[in-house]
């Protein structure tokens, strides 16, 4: 069921913009499922769905996309428009979202494959990077500030 309802989910975004999860919750009881809101939540994050900043829509995290240039450009745009705070602590990098960002973030970050990030660790709205050494972990703070803008 819960495969079926994620699958549903994701059809339903496909076809028209989805801004809240009551329009959610009655599109997947317009094809005969019945969702509570905390399922539906549920299932939101599970998904890393995120919310366009143009219209507030629903959106996958990311577009399946081929070539360095288009994953860069990914995670220049996911870092830019998700964090709001980055600090480090030697080789790690903290970086701090709003609620529900940080997953997607987080996998922007390791889809792009940077060499000096080993991975990364989401929560809820913040991402713990590690990163190979101090040295990697000050020049990608530094280039995760200049993109925010601090």
């Amino acid at each position: 069921m819960k495969t079926r309802r994620q699958s549903l989910i994701l059809q339903l975004l496909d076809r028209e913009p989805i801004r809240n999860q009551e329009q959610l919750r009655r599109g997947l009881r317009a094809h005969g499922v019945v969702a509570t809101q905390a399922t539906i939540s549920r299932d939101i994050k599970e998904l890393g769905l995120v919310k366009r900043a143009a219209d507030g829509a629903y959106q996958r995290a990311s577009v399946p996309t081929s070539g360095a240039t288009a994953t860069t450009t990914l995670l220049t745009r996911a870092i830019a428009e998700s964090v709001v705070e980055a600090d480090r602590v030697q080789q790690f990098v903290v970086l701090k979202t709003p609620p529900a960002q940080a997953n997607a973030t987080a996998i922007a970050i390791d889809r792009a494959r940077l060499a000096d990030v080993v991975g990364t660790i989401a929560g809820d709205d913040t991402i713990l990077v590690i990163l190979r050494d101090q040295r990697h972990a000050i020049a990608f703070l530094a280039r995760v500030k200049d993109l925010i803008g601090r």
